[in-house]
């Protein structure tokens, strides 16, 4: 946990943001996998780690934004629970560890809610759905929909700034997430299998008694975006993609991606495309700075893409006129990146366009940049990732073709030689600083040369 004074302060600043009525927080209960007592690990909900940090299930608190009152519910654990537990800190010493000095048992929730004007966030878990309905006697389709936009346009314009303790987390994240990188790079060979590699990221991360931010992408099948499959084996002349995080001690995500060959050289087509993804990420990281417009980074990015596809020969026509159409999408169907912190895709359960976009930057709806979940300014205390990437994806190929669409700006017919290619993203993460930005971590090889000399 932090010191007392930061969950305080937090608490405080939050209070100060919502008018009148009470903010309720709901902590994560424990989730069955297949029976009640064999459950998934535990990941308390972010917000109730933000600004109480404490880190067990099956509890939840009220802050009265009018009186700054606070209250910590919880049950203490019984002589049954210790026996399979061991004993514990009470939730009284946690609450006082996060400047709260006054518990009470959950019963006591019904009664300390009712009647009153209560403020929560958007409920994401079923059993939060079921308990916000039954403590607020609305249906849970109401639940769902009842969030309060003052409390989270409140929450996002706090947690949207890291402080410095905050930023220290997220260095320990990523360089956990750099040594499960490094960890892949060194095993991946021809013959093996992608669970053999994603086995060995799992050893790293949890010899740093971590967990992972989200599921890894281990995949030769990178032009998959999101692809949990580890079953593939891997061949020579493919390329690996790895996507992957580790979690800091409180929680804080790294969330970084390398490709590179199953072999310990690139081939001379996945040496153009890298070169082409690197230089679109190596640009877009040196225009991240505060006062820039994220989709700004994100489409300057496109063009360097663009550009480098059509000195390849698979694009053609004026570049400019082809990011403006959204023709690079058939190639880079994803944003350039997200905010990150203590969720890899931060306060997503808020909303993205809550967090990401602004009454300046709307949300475009053409394809690829639809998907872009950060398009505002960049502002000192943003953490960001920037991850270009190139794809190759059959389907879409095939689709774009029929339907003749793009066909100015795109030569269908070169790509023939890239249909079993996959794809190649390029991640890494960032702190916006007060006037420029600067890596999260200790970075790790990204150049072909140096993922050639890592590899061999």
């Amino acid at each position: 946990m932090f010191s007392a004074e930061t969950y305080t302060e937090r608490r405080r600043a939050l209070a100060e943001k919502v008018d009148s009525g009470l903010i309720l927080f709901l902590g994560n209960l424990e989730a069955p996998m297949n029976y009640a007592s064999n459950t998934y690990p535990f990941r308390q909900d972010s917000n109730f780690l933000y600004f109480f940090g404490i880190d067990r299930p099956g509890l939840a608190a009220t802050l009265d934004a009018g009186t700054g009152e606070t209250i910590v519910y919880g049950d203490e654990l019984t002589m049954d629970d210790i026996v399979w537990t061991g004993d514990l800190p009470t939730i009284s010493e946690q609450a006082e560890a996060a400047g709260v000095f006054k518990t009470a048992p959950m019963v006591a929730l019904e009664s300390a809610v009712k009647g009153k004007s209560v403020h929560y966030t958007p409920p994401y878990r079923g059993k939060n759905i079921i308990w916000i309905s039954e403590l607020l006697s609305i249906t849970p389709a109401a639940a769902k929909s009842g969030a309060s936009m003052e409390l989270i346009r409140g929450i996002i314009s706090l947690r949207s700034y890291k402080s410095a303790e905050e930023v220290e987390q997220l260095d320990i994240a990523v360089r956990v997430t750099e040594a499960m990188h490094i960890r892949a790079m060194e095993v991946a060979r021809p013959g093996l299998t992608e669970a053999q590699v994603h086995a060995a990221i799992q050893e790293t991360v949890h010899s740093y008694d971590s967990h992972t931010s989200f599921l890894p992408i281990v995949s030769v099948r990178g032009e998959v975006l999101h692809n949990h499959s580890h079953s593939n084996l891997m061949n020579s002349g493919q390329l690996l993609l790895v996507d992957c995080g580790g979690e800091s001690p409180m929680h804080y995500a790294g969330d970084m991606t390398r490709t590179f060959p199953v072999d310990t050289t690139f081939n001379d087509q996945q040496r153009d495309i890298y070169q082409v993804v690197l230089a679109s990420q190596v640009t877009a990281v040196e225009m991240c700075r505060p006062g820039v417009a994220y989709r700004d980074v994100h489409l300057e990015a496109a063009r360097v893409i663009t550009y480098g596809l059509k000195e390849l020969g698979l694009m053609k026509g004026d570049p400019e006129e082809a990011v403006e159409a959204g023709a690079h999408a058939l190639f880079f169907p994803h944003g350039l990146g997200h905010a990150m912190g203590l969720d890899v895709h931060d306060m997503e359960d808020l909303g993205e366009n809550y967090v990401g976009y602004d009454e300046r930057y709307e949300r475009s709806d053409q394809f690829g940049l639809a998907f872009l979940r950060l398009g505002k300014e960049l502002e000192p205390g943003f953490t960001i990732t920037v991850e270009p990437g190139v794809y190759f994806i059959p389907q879409l190929i095939d689709q774009w073709k029929a339907e003749g669409l793009h066909s100015r700006f795109i030569d269908f017919d070169a790509l023939d030689a890239y249909r079993t290619f996959g794809g190649i993203r390029i991640e890494e993460n960032l702190l916006i600083t007060g006037d420029s930005s600067r890596l999260l971590g200790d970075g790790i090889p990204k150049t072909v040369e140096d993922i050639e000399e890592l590899r061999g």
